[in-house]
């Protein structure tokens, strides 16, 4: 699991059949400390994340298993919305 942050949505017009009803967010990977890493990737959104929100996504033939029975060919699914992280005597919120 990685974390990030749902920084835009994805509107298509054509999609592949097992994505209908499926939404496309824009996630800039993060750090566990919300610092941007690297560049924004397309993820399906599993749990109905919002714009601004940090979240953890998961990449790979995983991310297709999170969107249930159909498993689409999705290579990034958002899995959890965060509401904080506490390590090492640190919050962040």
């Amino acid at each position: 699991m990685k974390p990030g942050r749902v920084i835009g949505r994805v509107v298509c017009s054509q999609k592949y059949p097992d994505f209908k009803g499926e939404r496309f967010l824009l996630v800039q990977p993060t750090d566990w400390k919300k610092n941007d890493r690297g560049e924004p990737i397309v993820c399906t959104d599993a749990v109905g994340a919002g714009y601004e929100e940090f979240v953890f996504y998961i990449e790979s033939r995983e991310a297709g298993l999170a969107l249930g029975e159909k498993e689409p060919p999705s290579d990034a699914s958002i899995c959890g919305i965060i509401d904080g992280v506490d390590m090492e005597d640190e919050v962040w919120k």
